[in-house]
């Protein structure tokens, strides 16, 4: 098992930033790609950003492209997502999730295990 704890997460104006952390522990090993989604109240969740555990590749989605850095600390076993510029339209519950998976990563359904999410306001 991996178990998942974000946190960062706050209420923020409009332009500004916020770095959420997930420290991921347990069986770590196991672990090949880390992503962060969110979810909006009403809403699906949708992904965010993925990152492999081991090595650079990185995927984000088009609405946080140019303004979220996904980043990892592999000494520390922590993922972090760097939000800047945020707008409204980014309040949500952000939740890191973990996959031994490659493929098709852009669905919540790839991924073994979560966090239990973090909430981000900005208002504007």
């Amino acid at each position: 098992q991996v178990q998942l704890v974000e946190s960062g997460g706050e209420l923020v104006e409009a332009g500004g930033s916020l770095r959420l952390s997930c420290a991921a522990s347990g069986r770590t090993f196991s672990i090949v790609t880390l992503g962060w989604f969110r979810q909006a109240p009403g809403k699906e969740r949708e992904i965010v950003a993925t990152l492999r555990w081991s090595g650079s590749r990185t995927y984000y989605a088009d609405s946080v492209k140019g303004r979220f850095i996904i980043s990892r600390d592999n000494a520390k076993n922590t993922v972090y997502l760097q939000m800047n510029s945020l707008k409204p339209e980014d309040t949500a519950v952000y939740y890191c999730a973990a996959t031994p998976r490659v493929y098709d990563l852009q669905y919540a359904g790839r991924y073994d295990y979560w966090g239990q999410g973090t909430q981000v306001s900005v208002a504007s």
